[in-house]
């Protein structure tokens, strides 16, 4: 592989280009990924964007932890016995249980998908 140089003052940088992908745009979970490992794993960030790895990387974490929050939601609020008849009856009750849920299962995603 022959890389070309571009002058740029006094320097000489290499002229490296990536690929057309095709992106599409990410969800909380992909972005908090990427966020966490430029802060804290910059190695593989680095790595991840040198092999044009990054995007597809952060959008299948972003489909898993949607997948895992839609899985995992249902079960846990039967479990916590949330129905519909508490919504209709109290429906500040109801939110904060779901909101409840919802952390629960959040940090159970942070903990196997985002800050791994």
């Amino acid at each position: 592989m022959r890389l070309e140089y571009i002058k740029n003052g006094d320097y000489f940088i290499p002229e490296i280009v990536l690929s057309e992908q095709a992106i599409k745009p990410l969800g909380k979970y992909g972005r908090l990924r990427q966020t966490y490992l430029q802060e804290h794993r910059q190695a593989l960030f680095n790595h991840l964007v040198l092999s044009e790895k990054l995007f597809p990387h952060l959008n299948e974490v972003d489909e898993q932890a949607q997948h895992l929050l839609d899985t995992m939601i249902p079960p846990m609020a039967k479990a916590a016995e949330i129905t519909e008849q508490l919504k209709a009856s109290d429906q500040i009750k109801w939110v904060g249980l779901m909101n409840t849920v919802k952390a629960q299962v959040e940090e159970i995603i942070f903990a196997k998908l985002i800050y791994v």
